[in-house]
């Protein structure tokens, strides 16, 4: 059980331009890989200051490896959550942490495993999302994500 909840400074939109270097606080963990990433546009106006991320995160470790945290700089608060049915019923939970076996793959999806991406800025299509993932040592896995007004 881990005490450090998924949260993250994920609050002002860096440049474009940035590279992940510009924004890396720790050792990079380069076997952990994430693709297909995007994040839904939200229409605007909207009154909801928060998204949800998806994509495919594989690990090709030679070992397993637990992601504990989330941050971006284009949010305020960044969540791993689920979205389980319960008695008919589709509820949404958060999620302590993702653990990747070596070689395995998560892949998070609407109606599914998803990050919560709160305190958004206003975003456009196409735009880039910088993420990092904290992964359990310290760790991290830069992605980016690609703002989308429909699902890919």
């Amino acid at each position: 059980m881990i005490t450090k909840p998924f949260v993250g400074v994920l609050s002002v939109l860096m440049a474009l331009a940035a590279t992940p270097a510009a924004w890396a606080a720790g050792p990079v963990l380069g076997c952990v890989e994430v693709s297909g990433g995007w994040v839904r546009v939200l229409p605007a106006p909207s009154p909801m200051r928060m998204t949800a991320g998806y994509g495919t995160i594989h690990n090709g470790c030679e070992r397993a490896v637990t992601i504990v945290a989330a941050s971006s700089p284009a949010f305020g608060h960044v969540t791993l959550h689920e979205t389980v049915v319960e008695n008919g019923v589709s509820k949404m939970r958060p999620l302590p942490e993702l653990r990747l076996a070596a070689g395995g793959t998560a892949t998070l999806q609407p109606s599914g495993m998803h990050l919560m991406l709160m305190g958004a800025a206003t975003l456009k299509d196409g735009q880039q999302v910088p993420v990092v993932f904290e992964v359990d040592g310290g760790s991290e896995v830069q992605a980016v994500l690609r703002a989308r007004n429909t699902a890919p």
